[in-house]
Parts: C-alpha cells; sequence; structure tokens
C-alpha cells in the first residue's frame, strides 16, 4: 500500500515519526533581549504540538548571535538560557511528537542592523534593494573551523536540553547555502571553487555533529534543490551533494530552492524573473519544488521532505505515493490555523486556507514612485511579516488575525523589528 500522510516513517537513526506531517521551520522573533526561549515560544509550540504533526521544527536557531536571521531569534552562543531552552522542548513535545532544532548562521545575510560586516565565503554582497544588509567580509580559514565548532556545540546542547533532533540550515542563501553556491563562494582554497570544496562546510558541520551527538539523535539538513539563479547552485549539483550528505550521516533532507535574492521558497522572485520555479505541470501537483525532489529523491535511500505549496490533502497524499517524497512540509498553514495536522490526518477538511494566493499589496501602500523592483520586494516581504506576526499572536495565546492588510503587516513587522534591534543593542552592550 502507498503510503500517506498518516503512514509512520522510520529514519536510519532509529527514530520514528508518527506521520508524514512536519511544520517547518518558519521566523518567530519571541526571543528575549538576550536571544534566549520565552513563554511565548512555550506557548506557541505547545500549540503546534497538540495539533497533530508528527514533527516540529523550530525557527532559525543562530550559533553566532552576530549572525541572526533576524534580532528575535533565540541563539546558542554563551549567551546562557539552558532551562528555557529545557521548557521549550519540553512544550514543543507535549503531544509526543518530535522537536528538532533548525541551527543556523545567516552569513552575509545577517541584518545590518546587528551585523555591518557579517562573514561570508566571499565579500560579495547582496544583490537587493535596500540597505538592510551590510559589506560582508570573506571568513578566514579559522573562522570556519570555528563555525564548524558553533554548529556543532549547538547541536550537542540541542541534544542536552531535550530536543529530539536537529536540521542544519543549508538553504534559501544562508550561510552554508553560500558556500554552496558559485555565486557567492569565490575562493580559491580548500573550500571554494569545485562543488566538492563548496560542499565541505556542510559535510563537515554533519560529521562533526554525527560525532558528538550519536548514532541514534536525528540529524536533518535543508538544502536547496536549487538556487534558481543563473550560474548558482543547481539542480544537479544538489543531487550529487545530497548523496555526499547521505554518506555522512544525515537521517532526512528538506528539499526547498531560493536565496534572499530569488525568494522562490516564497512563492516569489524578482521582476521580469520567473515568480515560480517550476513548470506547470508541478505547479498542477501544487508543491513548488516536488518536480526538483523527483530528480534527487531516486540517488538517496534516506527519506526526503518537500516543502512549499501543499494545500489539499489529496495533493499531499499523491506526492507520497508517487516516491518524490516521503514526507510533506507544510509552514504558512500552522500560522493561521495551529490544529491544521490534526484536521488533515482525520481527513477533514480536504483542502486548507491558502492566504498566501490572497495576500496583495494594496493601493494604501505609496510605493509606485519608488525604484523598479520595491513593489515586489514590499510585496513578497510583507506577506513574510503577515504569516510571522500571526505567530506572534498564537505565541501570546491570542488568535491569528486574518483581516490585517500586507502595508499594515508589513509596517508593524518592520516596528517590531526596530524594536527588537534596540533591545538587543541594549542587551548586548549591558552584557
Amino acid at each position: 500500500m502507498s503510503p500517506t500522510i498518516n503512514t509512520a516513517i522510520d529514519l536510519p537513526c532509529g527514530a520514528r515519526l508518527s506521520n508524514r506531517l512536519c511544520k517547518t521551520a518558519m521566523t518567530e522573533g519571541l526571543a528575549d533581549p538576550m536571544n534566549r526561549a520565552t513563554p511565548e515560544l512555550e506557548t506557541l509550540y505547545r500549540r503546534w504540538s497538540l495539533g497533530g504533526a508528527g514533527l516540529l521544527i523550530t525557527g532559525n536557531v543562530p550559533c553566532d548571535r552576530l549572525h541572526p536571521e533576524r534580532p528575535g531569534n533565540v541563539a546558542i552562543d554563551g549567551n546562557g538560557g539552558i532551562e528555557e531552552l529545557r521548557a521549550y522542548a519540553k512544550a514543543g513535545t507535549t503531544a509526543g511528537n518530535h522537536l528538532w532544532m533548525q541551527i543556523t548562521h545567516a552569513g552575509r545575510q545577517a541584518p545590518k542592523s546587528v551585523n555591518p560586516h557579517p562573514l561570508a565565503p566571499s565579500a560579495v554582497p547582496l544583490d537587493m534593494i535596500g540597505d538592510g544588509f551590510g559589506a560582508p567580509r570573506e571568513a578566514t580559514e579559522a573562522e570556519i573551523l570555528d563555525i564548524i565548532r558553533r554548529f556543532t556545540h549547538a547541536a550537542v546542547v540541542a541534544r542536552e536540553t531535550g530536543f529530539t533532533g536537529i536540521q542544519v540550515h543549508g538553504a534559501h542563501g544562508y550561510l552554508i547555502s553560500q558556500f554552496l553556491s558559485p555565486l557567492a563562494n569565490r575562493r580559491t582554497d580548500a573550500w571554494g571553487g569545485s562543488l566538492e570544496n563548496r560542499a565541505r562546510l556542510a559535510l563537515e558541520v554533519v560529521r562533526s555533529i554525527r560525532a558528538q551527538v550519536g548514532s541514534d539523535f536525528p540529524i536533518s539538513i535543508k538544502l536547496n534543490s536549487a538556487d534558481f539563479q543563473k550560474n548558482g547552485f543547481s539542480n544537479d549539483e544538489a543531487g550529487q551533494v545530497a548523496r555526499w550528505l547521505e554518506a555522512a550521516g544525515v537521517d532526512l533532507i528538506e528539499l526547498s530552492g531560493g536565496t534572499y535574492e530569488q525568494p522562490v521558497m516564497l512563492g516569489a522572485g524578482k521582476e521580469g524573473e520567473a515568480a515560480q520555479p517550476a513548470r506547470e505541470s508541478t505547479r498542477r501537483r501544487e508543491a513548488y519544488f516536488l518536480e526538483y525532489a523527483a530528480l534527487i529523491k531516486p540517488l538517496v535511500k534516506i527519506p526526503v521532505m518537500v516543502t512549499g505549496g501543499f494545500r489539499t490533502l489529496a495533493g499531499m497524499n499523491n506526492a507520497l505515493a508517487s516516491g518524490a517524497t516521503d514526507v510533506i512540509g507544510l509552514a504558512r498553514p500552522f500560522c493561521t490555523d495551529p490544529e491544521v495536522a490534526n484536521k488533515l490526518l482525520a481527513g477533514s477538511p480536504d483542502r486548507i486556507d491558502a492566504y498566501e494566493l490572497s495576500l496583495k499589496l494594496g493601493a494604501d501602500a505609496p510605493v509606485e514612485d519608488s525604484p523598479p523592483g520595491t513593489r515586489a520586494q514590499v510585496e513578497t516581504f510583507g506577506v513574510l511579516g503577515w504569516f510571522c506576526l500571526q505567530n506572534i499572536f498564537l505565541g501570546r495565546g491570542l488568535e491569528p488575525d486574518t483581516s490585517m492588510s500586507v502595508w499594515e503587516a508589513f509596517n508593524r513587522y518592520g516596528e517590531n523589528e526596530a524594536q527588537t534591534v534596540a533591545r538587543l543593542i541594549r542587551s548586548t552592550t549591558a552584557a
């Protein structure tokens, strides 16, 4: 019989997921000024745990406080918070599900407000409108080795505090993804050039973590199926890297795609370029990256998860039956309905809300006289902010506010970021 979303799955390390639904990583912004977990995160993840998914993956947990995805990330970087992490893990596993910590390093995608000169494989700035990201500097060999140590330390802390696995973020233009990309990585040493060299950081991180956490602890990696940028990290390269990652000890690969410069993982792209990464045949099957995953899946024996675009029960079960994916990753549906997994597992409704299809930048957004591309980027990150704010509401014990406009979300999200940055600066100065 073909698997369905209700079918359990065993991982190579011996762990079992009770069903094939995963709440994948989303930014939360609910840490305290010292980047420690909070009661709001406990509330949020307790609600999601009770919501029925067999696996929850946290939002970004930087292994370096100076390289966050955003100022409100929980971080593991000599900032204490061990008991807070224990409480977070306990809340997030209330229903007996798995809770994996996503360990990250933003590299050149660290906000300029936190780090004006972030580390990167090469001193290649982001090609984006605005002044949100500083000029990166090329990491030294010693700094690269320290990054491996930081990822490993965070994974050990995750296991010790009750998280049931970890995910290394190697996609979406974060540091490991930057090393994989020939556009961002122009090094001529052992960490750049050939695909093997560009993949070295990802592989060394996984090997180091596996050596420290043991053979029975789940290790996942989030990997781009492609960057969707000309001359960038390709689908063929992703297939080879997936094989190497399997040999290094990874238990599950989550396939996604895109970067901040080409945010196809959010269902968008730059103006004048393809907004969707796949052909129409793939869009009929819902998932943004399923067609690319179908090319990579036969290359490895470990489970593969595809995230992005699934909105119908039939689409999810068909994807599992096709063999293109083993686990269904959902993100945004959990922002507006923390019970969505339970409902899908019970078979009703057979279609879940897709707010992202109707969320558009309205006439209330004064961007008409702005530089080309501004509207597209404001809309993309306004929609991102809209969903992030829903998670903040859930963490505060409130219900989602689906009546909020994209422009309102863009401004409220920005205001929240500014306040978080101010608190972070004060806490760092005090420390």
